[in-house]
């Protein structure tokens, strides 16, 4: 642990950004969230009504906080390199490659809308 170096630390990060939005966000996992979220009518500010998935038990708390499941998803990451490397490490980089890929996406649509918006002014 103590030579782990500014890349692998960096690789270790981004995969663990990207198995917290995976289990928060993707539609892939929904499975997984759904038994534990229950769908709730919610009145905003305006007077809106909006349908919001809202968690029946603090595991499904859990599966619906970003900040919560980042903690588990970093415990789970970084225990699976210190202890089973050689199986967590393929893993890992996977998940990092798709993290950085996700983040760049994001850039990019946040830069093709402000564009658009721009020439559209």
């Amino acid at each position: 642990m103590n030579n782990l170096d500014w890349l692998t630390y960096f690789i270790i990060i981004l995969a663990s950004y990207r198995l917290t939005h995976l289990i928060v966000f993707d539609k892939i996992t929904e499975f997984i969230r759904k038994p534990f979220l229950k769908k709730e009518k919610v009145i905003d500010d305006k007077g809106s009504e909006h349908i919001k998935n809202v968690p029946t038990s603090k595991f499904g708390y859990l599966l619906n906080c970003y900040w919560c499941a980042g903690i588990w998803s970093a415990i789970i990451i970084a225990v699976s390199y210190m202890f089973i490397p050689a199986i967590a490490w393929p893993i890992i980089f996977i998940l990092s490659i798709a993290g950085a890929q996700a983040i760049i996406e994001t850039f990019v649509g946040v830069g093709t809308k402000v564009t658009k918006w721009f020439s559209e002014q």
